[in-house]
């Protein structure tokens, strides 16, 4: 499993696996993506020398109720339910969020991912140069390498994002944009035309599994 750093930071959108090592990678998140670049190679080193079957999966950001709700080391809808919710039982008239609320995030549900990761091994054969597809008759795709991306093809600003946790937390009062914190890279849409060629799609929707996260934060604070 890799990660969307992965990906230049100027990397045209939606950032497709072609785009992988063509221009520079955002700063702050560079030795974190080169450690998973060098797992995607390794892969495909070892499928070309060793005939074996390893396929690199890119999700985009997953969340799900068992959450990291730690405030200095948590993303950000965990880090926002947390927010909301102490801002509620404490009477206190505003959240304050990161800058502006303006870069786009695409969020993918823990238990899709799961299911994601077991549909590619259970149909795809990574060990020749074009996948062997088991799908819907299909007995050759053209994917060159070993990685793919698995995402939803939508994304929202953490404004959107935070209009939401907002409405499911029953958070009556204000949002306030702290412009003095970092805005960090404007979008990460990742392309997943390989994984609709494969038939694959997502099943539970943004405010679904952000009520679910909720519910267990309630449950388990």
């Amino acid at each position: 499993l890799g990660s969307t750093c992965i990906y230049p930071k100027e990397a045209p959108q939606p950032m497709s696996e072609d785009s992988l090592l063509t221009s520079p990678l955002e700063y702050t998140n560079e030795p974190y993506a080169i450690a998973k670049i060098a797992g995607i190679k390794m892969c495909e080193s070892y499928n070309r020398q060793y005939n074996t079957n390893f396929i690199a999966c890119m999700p985009t950001n997953l969340y799900w109720p068992k959450d990291n709700f730690n405030l200095t080391s948590s993303h950000v809808l965990p880090a926002m339910i947390r927010n909301f919710h102490e801002a509620k039982i404490n009477w206190n008239n505003e959240v304050i969020l990161w800058w502006d609320g303006t870069p786009m995030r695409e969020f993918l549900y823990v238990d899709d991912m799961a299911e994601a990761c077991l549909y590619l091994m259970k149909n795809i054969d990574s060990k020749i140069e074009k996948w062997k597809c088991k799908i819907k008759n299909q007995d050759w795709l053209d994917f060159h390498g070993i990685f793919i991306n698995i995402w939803t093809w939508k994304d929202i600003t953490i404004k959107e994002l935070a209009g939401i946790v907002k409405k499911i937390v029953w958070f009556k009062w204000n949002i306030v944009w702290d412009r003095n914190k970092p805005n960090w890279t404007p979008r990460k849409l990742q392309d997943v035309s390989k994984m609709e060629k494969l038939w694959w799609k997502y099943k539970v929707e943004l405010e679904d599994w952000v009520k679910k996260t909720y519910d267990w934060y309630l449950n388990n604070k």
